[in-house]
């Protein structure tokens, strides 16, 4: 075995807040006699406007989980609280480490973060080194064969899954890697308390998702048991009622599972494994496209006339569109800090084709309310809506509200379990309960007007209005 390279080194832990499968982990346990782990509470970071509740809440559970599992090895995960580009130098010189290893992030604001806290560490001699570990495989480890970034998912996605055959990037052995090299606990200054999202203003809910890399591990060893939910996706998938998704994208944006963990136990299941190599799609397209963060990818889309009613948009935030499973949708997203994938397609279609209200609006409003706020996965799901982004859907492809909620919630089941305005309305009126007679409101207690709301568009109009604003912009030879 060779000599240690560094006496100490600081890991600094970020959206990876777990022991195992861990790439910085690792390589900081292969290169120091001992580490400090760390986290920065960054107040900056949580005074943004992209920041929400749900998502501060399942980070602050998180960190508070790791800390337990450090502490449990006698260790200890300092809790820093300021900027990055002052603590961590500050923090390296306290404890004497000669090095701080982290995994990269894509975000602009995240590398730019990044580039700022390596200056000043090397300014104080600390060297810094930054892992690949958020995606399997790196923005240019999948290009076409000029060495371009792919723009349409499938011959991404081929070229991924070949890549990925010839050397599968399995999940790394970071925690058996660092056992006697985590710095004892007493050794440390005294701990500083866990972080709650109170402490910054925001409010705390039992009914936000919880991570940790235990109940994530958990979570995903049911749904790929046998007879466990990871069989059945491929047909359940889009059916709200049924919950037969994984539920780990809050764990995987928190890093409380590694995401090569989850591609090796994806590979048996194709469908999944595509859901999980979408995600690397877009987050290769952030990198290598980063002013999607703020614009449409397809640069013609910054000509749609959009309408951007301001009432519209509130009334769709307050799930009160007059479209039972838009309303739906909103509701789970509001009260739950998560929304089913197959509805937060159809919101969004109704946000920005029905309502014609900019994509950034919705993009936003999700960024603050979802527990998995990612900006590659939101940005990438809102331009595809939105037909503004890469491999989108066609300008003119038009989700019918009452169509969509008849089609994967037939008998209403979710729509009734989320908006109990409508429980007694029958199913067949359950998705257009304003077709009802007026009779039958009164015996379904739900008159449109009173208890639940007249539709705020006529989805035919809207779908024709949504016609005329694309085409002069995205028709044949515009985009």
């Amino acid at each position: 075995m060779s000599e240690p390279r560094y006496r100490r080194a600081v890991v600094w832990f970020r959206r990876d807040l777990r022991l195992a499968d861990n790439v910085a982990l690792m390589n900081a346990a292969a290169s120091a006699a001992e580490i400090v782990p760390a986290f920065v509470v960054d107040p900056g970071l949580l005074a943004s406007e992209r920041m929400g509740a749900p998502l501060v809440q399942a980070f602050f559970g998180a960190v508070a989980a790791l800390r337990d599992d450090f502490r449990a090895c006698g260790s200890e995960l300092a809790v820093l609280r300021g900027d990055p580009v002052r603590e961590l130098p500050a923090f390296a010189r306290e404890v004497g480490a000669q090095a701080v290893y982290y995994n990269e992030d894509y975000e602009p604001d995240a590398i730019a973060r990044d580039d700022a806290v390596t200056a000043a560490l090397r300014s104080e001699g600390v060297a810094a080194h930054a892992h690949l570990d958020h995606v399997v495989l790196g923005a240019e480890d999948v290009s076409t064969l000029q060495s371009a970034a792919y723009r349409v998912f499938t011959p991404y996605k081929r070229a991924w899954l070949d890549r990925y055959r010839v050397a599968p990037r399995l999940p790394v052995p970071s925690e058996s890697a660092i056992e006697g090299k985590l710095v004892r606990r007493e050794t440390l200054a005294e701990a500083s308390p866990n972080p709650k999202p109170e402490d910054f203003g925001f409010g705390s809910s039992p009914g936000y998702p919880a991570c940790s890399e235990r109940s994530a591990r958990e979570m995903l060893a049911r749904f790929v048991a046998p007879g466990g939910d990871a069989e059945r996706y491929a047909s359940a998938r889009d059916v709200p009622a049924l919950d037969a998704t994984s539920r780990l994208s809050p764990q995987l944006r928190a890093g409380t599972i590694g995401i090569r963990t989850c591609v090796a136990s994806a590979l048996p299941f194709d469908v999944w494994l595509s859901e999980l190599i979408w995600r690397e799609f877009y987050q290769m397209i952030l990198k290598r496209f980063p002013y999607v963060a703020s614009g449409p990818f397809v640069k013609a889309a910054a000509r749609i006339p959009w309408r951007n009613d301001e009432r519209e948009f509130e009334a769709w935030c307050a799930a009160r569109t007059g479209y039972p499973i838009v309303d739906a949708a909103m509701r789970q997203l509001n009260q739950t800090g998560w929304m089913h994938n197959r509805l937060r397609m159809i919101a969004a279609s109704f946000l920005t084709k029905d309502l014609l209200i900019d994509w950034r609006w919705g993009e936003r409003y999700f960024e603050r309310r979802l527990a998995d706020a990612d900006l590659a996965q939101n940005n990438g799901g809102w331009q595809w809506a939105a037909s503004t982004g890469t491999d989108a859907a066609p300008y003119f492809r038009i989700f019918n509200p009452v169509t969509q909620g008849e089609r994967f919630d037939p008998a209403g089941a979710f729509v009734k379990a989320m908006i109990p305005e409508l429980a007694r309305v029958p199913p067949k009126f359950v998705h257009a309960p304003w077709t009802m007679p007026p009779l039958l409101q009164a015996e379904s207690c739900c008159r449109i007007g009173e208890e639940y709301p007249f539709p705020i568009v006529d989805h035919a109009a809207a779908r024709k209005d949504a016609l005329a604003a694309y085409a002069p912009v995205l028709g044949s030879g515009n985009a």
